[in-house]
């Protein structure tokens, strides 16, 4: 029997997939438990028209992606931060401080995590900082250390 699994099943398949099962796996456990349907016509046309819907509102996330990272790229920020000597800052630059900076200065709304930055930034100059905005699309920015 045809059916279409609504959820992951260990050892049956994926969420959304087609499988052909033994009829009383399917009408004895995976239908009454609510993990499937069986494969109609009107059914399949469903699952069609999901995954269809799926794609494109992926397809749009990834667009929008690109764009606030060609957008992220042309910018660079500068903080200015008391120094020793030696160039050694007195605090540290931090995700949170570029996320903040990028929301205050730009409208641009970054979670700190998406931050790549392994480290703190504890000295002055510039370094370039890259930011995941979306599954395979990187932007980078340009921060600037002063002293003040």
């Amino acid at each position: 029997m045809q059916v279409i699994l609504l959820q992951d099943v260990k050892n049956v398949g994926k969420k959304d997939t087609t499988v052909k099962v033994n009829d009383g796996y399917a009408r004895n456990f995976l239908i009454p438990k609510g993990f499937a349907v069986e494969a109609t016509a009107t059914s399949l046309n469903d699952m069609k028209e999901k995954n269809k819907a799926a794609a494109n509102k992926k397809q749009r996330e990834l667009e929008q992606a690109k764009s606030l990272a060609d957008k992220l790229d042309k910018i660079s920020l500068t903080f200015k931060i008391k120094a020793g000597e030696n160039g050694k800052l007195f605090g540290s630059v931090t995700a949170k401080d570029i996320s903040d900076a990028l929301k205050k200065e730009n409208k641009i709304d970054v979670d700190k995590k998406k931050i790549l930055l392994p480290d703190p930034i504890k000295a002055l100059g510039k370094i370039e900082v890259e930011i995941k905005v979306h599954v395979g699309v990187t932007a980078k920015i340009t921060v600037t250390v002063e002293q003040e």
